[in-house]
């Protein structure tokens, strides 16, 4: 084709002219070169009705090869008062399309950089040669008088006023053009454009900022300059080309380890797609491994979604993480900056944008990795921000989605364990981005997505009233409890792996190495546990029969979590002392699942021991004092509920179960005889060592002497080693800093590491005493299970 007829032939799926209703149409054109301006006039010519008046004004263009044009003409336009209509034009190019599919791939990066900002050359050749790549849009007009109204009501400034309105015009055309773009290109790049134009030019930011310097006895200008500093060191910066690339990195950084088919149901994101395209949406995964947001990016990029805007520490912005995973979607945020107020005040109009643009967010709830395998307890700083912009009216309604990420097995588990035993954690940089990526030349298995039942903050909170003056304290409740269902909804809906319960069992078998055929039989009643309940699985789990096992195993062996010996009659496989914590990270992704039984099972043991006559009476004291030793370390469920879970797990096993506690010892002991599995010594004996080692050490200590919590907590790690030697505790997995440090919140709930509480001595000692017990009553249940598998098995 020749060059000059290229300009003239039609486009594919042109626009039609706009209707102007006897109006001259002035066209806002969004040009990054003469090629794209050319077309543009082509499209006019082509379309232009007889005798329709027009003319082509230029605004900024988008495109990033694009030099920064003058806006003088459509100031110009605007201060001639004529209510024209303004009709915003960009010429738009795509990707090839390669198995039906429009998408930026690594070779393009090599080959011409990206497809869909082609420089001028290129664009003649895609002309000539692939002219379906290259499309008009646009964007929806508006009339000149339309426009000065919202201009108006933007800026607070009277019509007469020209100043600043023909920028504020240019920046509506260049939003209404990205929609229209969005259109053909797909709802994965709706990003935000001229982010930091909108919020600094927001009056009511300003305003702020204005209000802030006279409180802290600054110029407006030095406020306004670290506002904006402040607001470009935070803020996401899309770029379609990089979310396309980014895609591919992670598909390939992924699959060095892991399956390339994630898990999860499509039917579910197609849910929380349509819940998005009503309402802002928040995701809340949970936070396992360094792969969390890489995976549940790709996840949502192969099926069509808009990236999140996803907060990431501070700490995170190095290279080349930071400058890919701000283009792609990463917001960076310092991890302390509680007195500086502007700082504050710039964060929370940036998430008020988010949230009135309905895009959507992600964090993780827990705010870091969890080194344990457990879920931690919920940080509440940036969903206090999002109901904060919630009840001053920035959206009718915002969807906080739950997400569990569960791994098969996790490369991170060896540095979790080595932190747990008091190693440093590795700072994040590039050398430690290359550890990362050499971590995954191992195999780990498949990656598996659960999503919760969304939470709206409407049915939540109440509908927002912008004007009224909210009680902190209530709503700091209110954030609490949304965090902590939050939490509740993500162990809902995790996935149980099968490596999560064969260290279960394994770890429950008194650490003594075990054939295939034991540890299939230690998981006879685990599995009927798991089915009974209906409890979520990854999927069918392969652990009925002694191949399904033995694959498992493997499994577990070749990443070092399990030790095979296999010199003797029949191989072996047993979780050595170094290997508990590793092991004990697995477990603890589900024992959520076990924790009622336990303390059922714990609860009817005091209730027999203490042979009262009121035993219903102790079997409930002695539940309800569980749940309060053990809530730094699980979620419960308020006290009505708890009671009620409490009621179902007695009657899987006996409808009649209040009058077996009345009856007394005996009949108490054989009602815990039935269950199926005992869960107490496999769940809970490291969680109850751990605060036994605490009680002891704070039963010990001088109060004259001030307490230090890093020097308690290497006391706690030397002292846990010497009783793991002389078998005054069972696990491995009880020295552990995380464990320690969550003793050690309970004691301070209970005031007994303040020095100036009252009798502080005999409340050490009562705390000690408290732990002792327990941890009696799980070795009492462990030999309940001993006693069970000499016969016919747990």
């Amino acid at each position: 084709m020749a060059p000059a007829a290229a300009f003239r032939t039609p486009l594919r799926h042109e626009p039609e002219w706009p209707e102007s209703n006897g109006r001259r149409v002035v066209f806002l054109l969004d040009a990054s070169s003469t090629a794209e301006r050319r077309i543009a006039e082509g499209w006019i010519l082509r379309h232009r009705p007889d005798g329709a008046e027009y003319e082509r004004v230029a605004i900024y263009p988008t495109r990033r090869r694009a030099s920064r044009v003058s806006l003088a003409a459509l100031e110009e336009c605007l201060a001639s008062r004529v209510d024209v209509l303004l009709a915003p034009l960009r010429v738009v190019w795509l990707p090839r399309k390669r198995d039906g599919v429009r998408a930026v791939r690594l070779s393009d990066i090599v080959r011409f950089g990206d497809p869909r900002d082609p420089g001028s050359l290129r664009q003649h050749w895609i002309l000539r040669r692939e002219r379906d790549r290259c499309r008009i849009v646009a964007g929806e007009p508006a009339p000149a008088s339309e426009l000065r109204v919202r201009w108006q009501v933007a800026s607070g400034k009277d019509v007469e006023e020209a100043s600043g309105l023909h920028e504020f015009v240019a920046r509506q055309a260049a939003l209404a053009l990205e929609r229209a773009e969005r259109r053909l290109r797909g709802e994965r790049y709706k990003v935000p454009r001229l982010i930091h134009e909108d919020i600094l030019g927001r009056p009511g930011f300003r305003g702020g900022l204005a209000r802030i310097a006279r409180e802290l006895d600054k110029s407006p200008d030095q406020v306004q300059r670290e506002a904006a500093g402040y607001l470009k060191e935070i803020a996401a910066t899309h770029s379609p080309f990089v979310i396309d690339i980014a895609a591919r990195l992670i598909h390939m950084l992924y699959t060095q380890g892991y399956d390339a088919t994630l898990q999860y149901d499509r039917s579910e994101l197609r849910r929380v797609k349509a819940l998005g395209e009503r309402h802002p949406i928040v995701f809340l995964p949970s936070h396992k491994s360094n792969l969390d947001h890489l995976v549940l990016q790709y996840a949502l990029h192969e099926n069509g979604h808009a990236p999140n805007h996803t907060a990431g520490g501070i700490n995170m912005n190095f290279f080349p993480v930071g400058p890919i995973g701000r283009r792609s979607g990463l917001f960076f945020i310092r991890r302390t900056f509680k007195d500086n107020e502007v700082y504050k005040f710039v964060l929370q109009h940036y998430i008020d944008y988010l949230i009135e643009k309905r895009f959507s967010l992600e964090w993780y709830i827990e705010g870091g990795r969890s080194r344990s395998g457990k879920l931690l307890p919920p940080r509440f700083g940036l969903l206090a921000y999002v109901v904060d912009a919630y009840m001053r009216g920035k959206a009718e309604d915002v969807q906080l989605i739950p997400v569990s990420i569960a791994y098969d097995q996790i490369q991170d588990v060896d540095s979790y364990a080595n932190e747990q035993k008091g190693a440093v954690k590795k700072k994040e940089s590039f050398a430690w981005f290359v550890g990362v990526v050499r971590s995954l030349r191992r195999k780990y298995g498949t990656i598996h997505f659960r999503f919760g039942e969304p939470i709206s903050l409407s049915k939540a909170l109440g509908q927002p009233n912008p004007g009224a003056d909210p009680d902190p304290d209530e709503t700091n409740l209110a954030i609490q409890k949304l965090a902590f269902e939050v939490c509740v909804r993500i162990n809902q809906v995790t996935p149980i792996t099968e490596s999560a319960l064969v260290t279960l069992s394994m770890l429950g078998s008194g650490f003594r190495a075990l054939s295939v055929g034991e540890v299939h039989q230690a998981l006879r009643n685990i599995l009927y546990f798991v089915k009974t309940r209906n409890l979520p699985t990854v999927g069918v789990l392969k652990l009925d029969h002694t191949e399904g096992v033995s694959q498992a195993l493997a499994r577990l062996v070749e990443n070092d979590v399990v030790t095979r010996f296999g010199e003797g009659m029949e191989p072996v496989y047993v979780i050595g002392p170094e290997q508990q914590l590793a092991a004990a990270y697995y477990r603890n992704t589900v024992i959520h699942f076990f924790i009622t039984a336990c303390i059922v099972e714990l609860a009817l043991l005091h209730a027999a021991e203490a042979g009262t006559d009121d035993s219903l009476a102790g079997f409930w004291d002695a539940a309800m004092q569980l749940r309060d030793l053990l809530k730094f370390e699980f979620f419960f469920a308020e006290k009505d509920a708890f009671r009620a879970e409490i009621i179902q797990e007695l009657r899987f096993y006996d409808a009649d179960w209040e009058d077996r506690i009345r009856a007394g010892p005996d009949e108490i002991l054989d009602l815990i005889r039935r269950f199926r599995p005992f869960s107490s010594h496999r769940v809970l004996r490291p969680f109850v060592e751990a605060y036994q080692i605490v009680g002891d050490l704070l039963a010990a200590l001088d109060r004259s002497n001030g307490f230090d919590e890093t020097e308690f907590i290497e006391r706690c790690m030397r002292v846990g080693r010497q009783y793991h030697l002389q078998r005054r505790i069972h696990s491995a997995a009880s020295i552990s800093q995380v464990l320690f440090r969550n003793a050690l919140r309970l004691a301070d709930n209970r005031g007994i590491l303040d020095t100036r509480t009252p009798d502080l001595q005999a409340r050490r000692l009562a705390f000690a005493e408290e732990i002792r017990s327990l941890v009696r009553r799980t070795e009492v249940i462990d030999a309940m299970a001993a006693i069970r598998r000499t016969g016919v098995g747990r």
